[in-house]
């Protein structure tokens, strides 16, 4: 199965105006019958060991800083994918992700029918709001676009 980058094809300003960030990555499933919920849960489960050490030093990295990190006594729950809240969901569409006082986040877990299978989409939107938040979107980056394919290829795992 591939992961492919693709050209992000929604109205951000429902989601995140202003957004100065987007991207979105998309994985054709053979067969399966996932909603949006679904999709996103399988791309969440499961973190191989690199991104999970990326993610405790992004963590210790930006606490000084007061930035927001997960919680690790966070539990899922039907208001929250992983450690992202849910801010809106529909069968084809979930929409997560916070307001911090650096930039704010949306991750859309897009799922549509294309031939047998289905087309499960991530789009990614950042709005940043000052020098931290701009500089820090810089230095993940690379980072994201390695997490974000990773992740989707356990969709149809």
């Amino acid at each position: 199965m591939k992961v492919h980058a693709v050209e992000p094809k929604l109205d951000v300003g429902p989601w995140l105006a202003g957004a100065q960030f987007i991207d979105a990555f998309s994985v054709v499933v053979d067969g399966a019958a996932l909603d949006a919920r679904g999709a996103a849960e399988r791309m969440l489960r499961y973190r191989p060991r690199w991104i999970a050490a990326l993610m405790a030093l992004r963590n210790h990295l930006v606490t000084p800083f007061g930035l927001k990190t997960p919680s690790p006594n966070r539990r899922a729950s039907a208001d929250s994918i992983g450690i992202f809240p849910v801010l809106s969901e529909s069968r084809s569409r979930l929409v997560a992700g916070f307001n911090d006082k650096h930039l704010d986040f949306r991750v859309l877990v897009d799922v549509a029918g294309v031939g047998r299978g289905q087309q499960v989409t991530a789009t990614t939107l950042v709005l940043t709001h000052n020098l931290l938040g701009r500089t820090y979107l810089a230095i993940i980056l690379p980072f994201h676009r390695l997490v974000v394919r990773s992740m989707m290829r356990q969709i149809a795992a």
